[in-house]
């Protein structure tokens, strides 16, 4: 081996035999120098090694400063990504600092008025990275004190969407003194300021000894109090006492990336709390704008409001008469509203000018008649609709003539056109019940003309069933229904007729009743509801999911606290729950105000795996998991940020010259 990098040494020295000694001296150590430099793609070693803080100015963690502009230097030239949303500067600035990266350096430069005796913290976050291999320096922040003293401690924790227990990112979180009034949330920034990161997860760093509440904001204009409903924010009443002890992690040493080296115990401050949890939502939208006028299809109006109101908005035609002329459709909540036009002639005509009156809010917040004229113009216009419908024929008349060429059956006169009826489903469970829909508003249903058979012994006899209209478009039908057992549901032609004279056809739908041996039923006791006596109303109401989070059934527990879900189809799924406190029969978010907080969401922490033939039950405390623990990973949405790591590609180049090394987070040591 000598040998051999003893030739290599003395061919190099070959090639520089016409230069002097002193430039052959130069070039050598020029390509010795080259073969060591960090990152060199010729064999040497790679910079692995993160930045590191040199020196800053004034000096971290510095008492009694009255400067306003702060310099770190760094080991080596280094990237700031993504200040504006990474770099958390507490107290918050109301007036956005200039933060720049410039060579080694970074310079912040706050604009506000710096606070007497408080300690200033500047939180990096991850955002810095050497400029060339990009190896991350890890989460650094900076601080100094306009006082005597800086403080250290830390408290932490989690904030989640009250609705679904989501983790929320970059949802600011404040600190508040412990006293102060309720009202502070509106006419005060915060004390101290974090932002959550991916898992919704937040740390306020440079905390003084004492009594805190928190609270968490969606800062919209930038001002870190809540002014705005259209801000979801998130608070809680208990106090917050910072406090620290000393503990242990372990730290693992690895020989490769997929040997452990070593597991060593390292000593840490451990800063509490650290599992403070906010559960974060959106006062009710009581505020009414009209938000938009639609015409997709010429005969349907959309009116589209910010919320609703017991009075539905009125239209009144300004080129036509209107009475009569509209069916009226709206949504739950009444904040969408359509209105159907009845007369052909009027959906025939390009351009509806109509007076729309309706109630919004005022500029006091109160609200008030508002009145707006609109031109209602259809997506297609009525000459396009024409030839499109003359296209249709035209391609009928060619269909029925090669017919006749054929001698083939054909007709003379194009056949109407049929109301649209679709329903649900073919093979449903005994729970389920069938679903009709049209798709324009109901003018007559004879419900003496839909029947159900039921199949016995190869026979088919009349089954009983109900009818119910659940809108002006959709019906339901609801049977006694037989597990394994074939039914026909058949609706005599004409059952059904639209506001435009149109009748459905003769139809006939075939329906199965799986066998309940194909199902699972799955039964769950729940317990530890934070429900007392004095919520007379309040009641649980447990929900079944599906594998991807979506809502399939919900159901009340018995006296008992069972909740028992039948005719499961195989597969995995999950539960949810939350306490109706009003006992309405729908979750309710909250208000600041009136110190409502929304009603509480739990969810239970592993997956369940249903099969066919199966019993399955579960023993469900709701509040003995915390809540930032409950929701299954598998079905959050809100995925955690990748940590950024050391690249280590010289874990690969040490093996590769069978050099011992070993792995730590400050890269490879030989």
């Amino acid at each position: 081996m000598k040998k051999k990098i003893i030739r290599g040494v003395r061919s190099i020295a070959g090639l520089f035999k016409p230069l002097p000694w002193g430039g052959v001296g130069c070039l050598v150590c020029f390509l010795l120098c080259a073969c060591a430099r960090m990152g060199n793609p010729d064999g040497g070693w790679y910079d692995d090694t993160p930045p590191r803080v040199v020196s800053a100015s004034p000096a971290e963690g510095a008492t009694g400063i009255t400067a306003k502009k702060v310099i770190i230097n760094f080991s080596e030239f280094i990237k700031l990504e993504n200040a504006n949303e990474k770099v958390i500067i507490s107290p918050p600035q109301l007036e956005q600092p200039d933060i720049k990266a410039a060579g080694k350096r970074i310079i912040v430069e706050l604009k506000d008025t710096l606070k007497e005796q408080t300690t200033y913290t500047i939180d990096f976050s991850d955002a810095i990275t050497d400029n060339n291999e990009g190896n991350p320096m890890g989460n650094y922040t900076y601080s100094f004190s306009t006082g005597d003293r800086i403080d250290t401690l830390e408290v932490s924790g989690y904030v989640l969407n009250a609705e679904d227990l989501e983790p929320v990112k970059g949802m600011l979180v404040g600190l508040y003194p412990y006293d102060a009034p309720d009202s502070v949330f509106r006419t005060e920034a915060m004390m101290r300021v974090s932002r959550t990161n991916g898992s919704g997860q937040f740390v306020i760093k440079g905390v003084a000894p004492g009594k805190y509440r928190a609270c968490a904001l969606n800062d919209a204009d930038g001002d870190f109090i809540f002014g705005q409903k259209s801000e979801a924010i998130a608070y809680s009443r208990d106090s917050i006492v910072p406090s620290w002890k000393p503990d242990t992690r372990q730290d693992t040493i690895w020989r490769d990336s997929l040997h452990i080296a070593n597991i060593v115990p390292v000593p840490y401050t451990h800063f509490l709390p650290d599992n403070i949890t906010l559960l974060a939502f959106q006062e009710p939208q009581t505020d009414r704008f009209l938000l938009k006028t639609e015409r997709q299809s010429p005969e349907k109006l959309g009116v589209f409001f910010t919320y609703g109101h017991d009075s539905l908005p009125q239209l009144k035609g300004i080129d036509f008469e209107a009475d009569s002329a509209f069916v009226t459709e709206y949504t739950e909540h009444r904040d969408t509203v359509y209105y159907w036009l009845r007369d052909t002639a009027l959906v025939n005509r390009d351009t509806l000018t109509m007076e729309l009156r309706y109630m919004a809010t005022d500029t006091l917040g109160q609200l008030e008649e508002k009145a707006d004229t609109i031109a209602f113009l259809p997506k297609v216009p009525f000459a396009k609709r024409q030839k499109e419908l003359q296209k249709e024929l035209e391609k009928w008349q060619k269909e029925q003539e090669k017919k006749k060429k054929r001698d083939e059956p054909y007709d003379t006169v194009m056949p109407p056109k049929f109301l649209s009826l679709k329903i649900s489903a073919n093979q449903i469970t005994p729970l389920e019940r069938i679903r009709m829909e049209l798709t324009e508003p109901l003018q007559r249903c004879d419900t003496s003309m839909v029947h159900l058979y039921q199949k016995i012994d190869s026979a088919w006899y009349n089954a009983a069933c109900t009818i119910e209209q659940q809108s002006l478009r959709s019906f339901v039908l609801s049977a006694q229904w037989q597990e394994d057992t074939e039914y026909s549901l058949e609706i005599d032609s004409a059952a059904f007729e639209n506001i435009y004279g149109l009748v459905n056809k003769a139809m006939k739908q075939g329906i199965k009743v799986s066998k309940g041996e194909d199902f699972s039923t799955l039964t769950v006791d729940v317990s530890g509801a934070p429900i007392t006596k004095a919520d007379s109303m309040a009641v649980v109401m447990v929900r079944l999911l599906d594998n991807s989070g979506k809502l399939l059934r919900e159901e009340k527990p018995d006296a008992r606290g069972r909740v028992t879900f039948l005719y499961v189809k195989p597969g995995t799924y999950y539960l949810s729950a939350y306490c109706d406190m009003n006992g309405n029969g729908r979750w309710d978010t909250g208000e600041y105000d009136l110190d409502l907080q929304p009603e509480p969401v739990f969810f239970f922490n592993e997956e369940v795996e249903c099969k066919a033939k199966w019993d399955v039950s579960r023993k469900w405390n709701l509040t003995a998991t915390a809540r930032y623990l409950q929701k299954p990973s598998k079905i959050i949405k809100q995925k955690p940020e990748q940590a950024k790591k050391l690249r280590n590609r010289n874990l690969d180049r040490a093996k590769q010259l069978g050099i011992e090394y070993i792995q730590d987070k400050t890269g490879v040591r030989l």
